[in-house]
């Protein structure tokens, strides 16, 4: 039982930040704005949010500093995409070899020319509010001595659902989403409506890679992310633009990252290639993509540029 906890406590570690992004996808997505730049967002906000976490000592100010970072890149993003009608996969390329480049020159001016952020200190990670009510080493504090991050995002999922299907900003969302055109002859602004969609989806992505740097590990360092930003998008695919699927897709790649993690432990009786292993959550991602990708129906005007007046 202990062995299970275990792998439940590895993936609801894991498959925090890749929540945290895959909302953000599902913001942008509904709204008719491919964002694969989300896995460069999520490296910029691991940066932005370790560098703060050093330098302020302060875990949640420096939580909200990544989502910022992300947010100033989607901005980047919104501007190409929805202004000046770019094609929205090349952006979000440009975005990701942007914001790792912007994080690297970064770190090498402010630490000495060092590639990766000095190690924050245990006391200024995001701390884990259950620590210590459960008896030490038990299966329930095994599963429940998590992260903040990790309580707060499945907040923010309930949040992200009542927001786009109870809300008339998440019917704006959808609707220009789906019909920018009809969205329009209704008033509806849609330029503001995918900005306002791009932006939180930068936001959730710098969230996300700031759950990294503070959380699972206590650093940045450039093969942090490593696409998981991808992943990330994958599981929007899965969950067919719903963030409650979103979610449930991103604990199946933490479940296959808990599994490479475990069967890593060199106390067990039999070895597995570390390459192998690691290998694992990819491989699951392009199965589900392979499996899931035809069976999902994406946005309708997803993808596509849209000019006031067009119907």
């Amino acid at each position: 039982m202990q062995d299970i906890a275990l792998i439940i406590s590895t993936t609801l570690m894991y498959s925090t930040p890749l929540i945290f992004a895959a909302l953000g996808g599902v913001f942008s997505e509904n709204s008719g704005i491919v964002n694969i730049g989300i896995e460069g967002m999520m490296t910029i906000g691991a940066f932005a949010g370790a560098a703060a976490g050093y330098m302020l000592g302060n875990p949640w100010l420096a939580f909200i500093i990544g989502g910022l970072a992300g947010g100033l890149f989607a901005l980047i993003h919104a501007l190409a995409t929805v202004t000046f009608n770019a094609d929205h996969t090349i952006s979000g390329v440009a975005i990701n070899l942007l914001a790792p480049g912007v994080a690297l020159f970064a770190s090498k001016i402010m630490f000495d020319g060092a590639t990766m952020t000095p190690t924050i200190p245990m006391e200024n990670k995001i701390p884990r509010p259950l620590n210590g009510l459960f008896p030490s080493g038990g299966i329930l504090d095994t599963i429940f001595n998590a992260y903040a991050t990790v309580f707060l995002v499945f907040i923010l999922v309930a949040v992200a659902w009542y927001v786009l299907y109870k809300t008339k900003f998440g019917l704006r969302i959808r609707a220009v989403g789906e019909h920018p055109g009809a969205a329009d002859t209704l008033g509806i602004s849609v330029a503001k409506t995918r900005y306002a969609a791009v932006i939180i989806s930068g936001i959730l992505a710098g969230l996300g890679g700031a759950s990294m740097s503070l959380a699972v590990v206590s650093s940045f360092r450039p093969t942090l992310i490593s696409g998981q930003g991808y992943i990330a998008m994958a599981a929007v695919i899965f969950g067919k633009w719903r963030p409650q699927w979103a979610m449930v897709a991103c604990l199946l790649f933490g479940f296959s990252t808990a599994l490479s993690v475990y069967f890593g432990n060199p106390e067990l009786p039999f070895s597995i290639n570390e390459n192998l292993l690691s290998m694992i959550p990819y491989i699951m991602t392009l199965i589900v993509l392979i499996l899931f990708v035809k069976s999902s129906k994406a946005p309708a005007a997803l993808g596509n540029p849209y000019k006031k007046g067009e119907r």
